[in-house]
């Protein structure tokens, strides 16, 4: 479903009346007969026979054609409601408090780029001004360029806004070499990004000569920066042009204020803008100030910035607001604070952000970020929360700042370079409903950004980031954001949940040298295709939306996983000295890297090569593990097949130890950690499992004729049929119910954790707090709100005993797990009854259980001896003197399903 929308917002057209102690000059008006470009220095250009002086204010009547042939001195502040254009003949400076343009103002133009050096600087030495009459310094518009109703035509003369190193550039060097420095100048500014964990490696250089693509530098390199495709992953790093021959500047006392200039085209309004510099530009903690913004313009085909530098900025880099259809194409941003590309309020549809490179975003000028992060592993809490209430940002999220910040899938994103920050990468964070200007409008109610399929996310490149790619954390109509909860499903019509789900590919994603995770998702039907993610402390972690909704939650296929490559970045620490490399957590040496995360429900990966991935003197290492240390659904469907291991451990459950937890340390999930390997990719055979098996949370499933340990992986892997036992208390069958998990609309999570499916069964098992605000399982979820205390499989009651499950001579404290076909286990407790209930075992599958003190079986067929219960082909049940003995046989419902509780087979069983 396509999107169009008209937007009408707009400030009011301000008064000019003349200011006491200032000349106020006004140009003539021409009639169309007498119509015709008029120099700026040609004093009958003006009413009084004289060219403006210092502190003039201007005005450029409508009809009026006036080209600007001398850098005049500065000005109080300059109104275009005709046109003003830049002679190209010479070097030209305009300075002046602001600019209002409902005419046009024109530097070059698109078929004719301007070629010599335009320089517009914003003073700042009025202070306070409110153009628009509304008062309040919130309001205040100066220092701006600002266009009601007008046209901005600013083109340049230099397109290769950004390339990559060709080599590596060592530390103490002063020359680079690099892929492609066509038009590139002596005493040009370059810069270059990190190529390592540390974004602030990034480092600014003029150009002192150049041949070629060798560049000599005016100063040495104080950092290395890595040149190279390693192991097949392109870890080149980039190198941006900063100069252009237009600059649009605040003047040099904003670096102190932080009060930097802006540019704003609001309703009815048109910008163009290519090859131009802006500098020194937003203003730090005032809304709606920033270095170029497209405010509620609506439908803006044909308009862009294009090849332009964006640096040094106190506010964002380029926003978006209530405006479709432009291209945000080839443009390099450097050292910006808070969400760079910016699309504000989610009703923003069909723009194009193409080949753009940001480098450097921070969440403040010279503090670290207070940031919102799942658990922030081996890293210490903020104290008190987190930052999302602090009093120095200008969004919650902006403590978390991104380079890219997504709240709408309906744009394009291709070709894009996140090149350090702070905080995040790319991060797609969605509404509900749009915000902000668009809160409770029609529009608002009409669209679902959490529903809306991606148009295009295609070949773009994190690194240096804490996260580099982050799809989750949903903003709420506030702006705060949770780190559970609300997930991205793209539907037919977004407007109906109920329609047909698509799939969103991701396709050509890089990421490397990123302090945390790589990839983290939430949602279903996601397909990561072709992703190369090397470097970083994690590779790819994928939560789940609609728990059992849809045939999988993600895939990851045709893809590459790198521990280590050749890149050693800067050691800087005595544990990296030591080591001989950086380190994602310098504070934890010992963090043991691993490349791909199961999380909760099902997840495959396909077609794909882990490099890389062994153990050294340091640290412990592995290709494959589960979140660490995850709460919430383990599935025995989540698989993998043709995947191959070179120079990699396949898999590595990592001690509980919490200095390493992201997720809920000390539940039970992941204790009963599980992988299908459909091919044998793993060494086991075809449809064998990798259980963990770490002598302290062994698996029940394990069975010395039919599994082989692997110590150094903490698991076994195991022939036949492995699936999901749940052994659950009054209430219905635990386990799997609970349905629903962190913040959104309806009944569901309690605000103590996520109330969704938990593996031990009953009321009380898992964590968390009791029901309350929380998103509703949904249609075809499993289970009911979760009761109090956690999340059992039915409402609230009692604590119950507890469930021991036994075999072969070892207790099993657990109520939930992974079992392995043809098993024998005992059930002890003193619960009246219980439910054995199997999920995800093929059709036939079985378990057979011995529980002593019961009697009764709700269903399936008595038997007469214990030796006709093992021969019966259904399921059955068999009372000797001492226990209930139950045969339950797997119809096969859920066999391949999406999750736990996707079908399955529940005997009730009682004394």
């Amino acid at each position: 479903m396509r999107k169009r929308s008209l937007l009408f917002l707009s400030l009011l057209v301000p008064a000019f009346l003349g200011l006491g102690g200032y000349a106020v000059v006004q140009a003539q008006q021409r009639t169309s007969s007498t119509a015709g470009a008029k120099r700026w220095s040609d004093a009958s250009t003006w009413p009084d026979k004289k060219v403006p002086t210092k502190d003039a204010v201007v005005t450029i009547d409508k009809d009026m054609n006036v080209v600007l042939d001398v850098s005049p001195p500065p000005l109080r502040n300059l109104t275009i409601n005709g046109k003003l254009s830049f002679a190209d003949n010479k070097d030209l400076e305009l300075t002046t408090e602001w600019v209002m343009v409902h005419g046009e103002l024109e530097i070059g133009t698109e078929a004719s780029p301007h070629t010599r050096k335009a320089t517009i600087t914003l003073t700042d030495n009025v202070k306070d001004e409110d153009m628009s009459g509304t008062g309040g310094t919130n309001d205040r518009s100066d220092r701006g360029i600002m266009m009601m109703g007008g046209t901005l035509n600013l083109h340049g003369n230099r397109t290769n806004s950004w390339t990559k190193l060709s080599k590596t550039a060592e530390a103490g060097s002063n020359s680079i070499e690099v892929l492609n420095a066509a038009g590139w100048r002596v005493g040009d500014v370059i810069v270059l990004a990190s190529t390592d964990f540390d974004p602030h490696q990034a480092e600014r250089r003029s150009i002192a000569a150049i041949r070629g693509n060798t560049i000599t530098l005016d100063k040495k390199l104080d950092s290395m920066h890595f040149g190279k495709i390693t192991f097949d992953v392109d870890e080149r790093g980039e190198v941006g042009m900063l100069s252009r021959n237009i600059v649009i500047q605040a003047s040099a006392d904003a670096d102190q204020t932080l009060f930097g200039g802006h540019i704003m085209a609001m309703n009815g309004s048109k910008m163009f803008v290519d090859g131009v510099e802006l500098n020194r530009m937003g203003q730090n903690m005032h809304l709606a100030r920033y270095p170029i913004h497209w405010h509620l313009i609506g439908d803006a085909q044909g308009q862009y910035i294009k090849n332009s530098a964006i640096h040094d900025t106190y506010s964002r880099c380029v926003t978006v607001h209530g405006t479709n259809y432009l291209d945000i194409e080839n443009n390099v941003t450097y050292n910006n604070i808070g969400h760079c590309f910016f699309l504000e309020d989610a009703v923003e549809h069909d723009n194009h952000f193409v080949h753009n490179l940001g480098i450097l975003t921070k969440c403040h000028p010279d503090a670290p970020c207070v940031p919102t992060n799942l658990a922030a592993a081996g890293e210490s809490r903020p104290a008190g929360g987190n930052g999302q209430n602090a009093k120095d940002i200008l969004l919650p999220s902006d403590n978390t700042a991104s380079t890219f910040w997504i709240t709408n899938p309906d744009n394009i994103y291709r070709d894009n370079v996140a090149a350090g920050s702070d905080a995040n990468g790319f991060w797609m964070s969605l509404p509900e409903h749009p915000t902000g200007k668009f809160e409770g409008t029609e529009i608002s109610a009409k669209t679902w950004p959490r529903r809306t399929p991606f148009r295009e996310f295609k070949g773009n490149v994190a690194h240096s980031n804490y996260d580099s790619f982050l799809f989750d954390r949903n903003v709420g109509p506030d702006g705060h954001f949770g780190v559970t909860g609300s997930s991205q499903t793209g539907h037919e019509n977004p407007a109906d949940a109920n329609s047909k789900a698509l799939e969103s590919v991701f396709e050509d994603l890089t990421a490397y040298k990123n302090r945390n995770g790589a990839i983290w998702g939430r949602g279903e039907l996601h397909v990561f295709r072709n992703v190369k993610l090397a470097d970083n402390a994690m590779g790819f972690t994928h939560a789940s939306g609609e728990f059992g909704r849809y045939a999988f939650t993600s895939k990851v296929v045709d893809s590459l996983f790198v521990g280590e490559t050749e890149n050693i970045g800067n050691p800087r620490t005595d544990a990296e000295k030591a080591y001989g490399r950086s380190l994602p957590k310098p504070e934890m040496p010992d963090y043991p890297i691993h490349g791909y995360e199961y999380y909760d429900y099902r997840h495959d990966v396909e077609n794909t090569t882990f490099r890389n991935f062994e153990d050294n003197a340091t640290r412990k290492s592995g290709a494959m593990s589960y979140l660490l240390y995850t709460s919430f659904g383990v599935s025995s469907n989540n698989s993998v097949e043709h995947v191959k291991f070179v120079n990699a451990k396949p898999v590595y459950f990592p001690p509980m130890e919490p200095k390493w937890g992201s997720d809920n340390f000390g539940s039970t999930a992941y204790k009963t950690a599980v992988i299908r390997d459909k091919d044998g990719s793993f060494g086991g055979g075809p449809n064998s499992y990798v259980l963990i098996n770490d002598g302290v949370n062994d698996s029940i499933a394990a069975d010395a004729g039919a599994c082989e340990i692997k110590p150094t992986w903490n698991a076994v892997v195991c022939k036949g049929d492995v699936g999901r036992l749940n052994v659950g208390g009054p209430g219905g069958p635990g386990g799997y119910g609970g349905g629903a998990r962190g913040a959104g609309a309806g009944p569901g999570a309690g605000p103590g954790g996520r109330g969704g499916a938990a593996v031990a069964g009953g009321p009380g098992a898992g964590i968390g707090g009791p029901g309350g605000p929380g998103r509703a399982a949904g249609p075809g979820a499993f289970g009911g709100p979760g009761g109090p205390g956690g999340r059992g499989g039915g409402p609230g009651g009692p604590p119950q005993p507890p469930v021991v499950l036994s075999r072969n001579g070892k207790e099993y404290n657990v109520a939930g797990t992974n079992i392995r076909a043809g098993t024998e286990i005992t059930v002890t407790t003193e619960r009246p009854t219980v439910s054995l209930s199997l999920a995800e075992l093929d059709k036939g599958s079985w378990v057979i259980f011995q529980l002593p003190g019961f009697n009764t079986a709700a269903s399936g067929t008595p038997q007469n001896s214990l030796d006709a219960l093992r021969m019966s082909s259904d399921t059955s049940y068999f009372k000797d003197k001492d226990a209930l003995w139950v045969k339950v046989v797997s119809t096969g419902e859920g066999a391949d399903g999406a999750g736990p509780g996707a079908g399955g087979t529940s005997v009730q069983v009682s004394r």
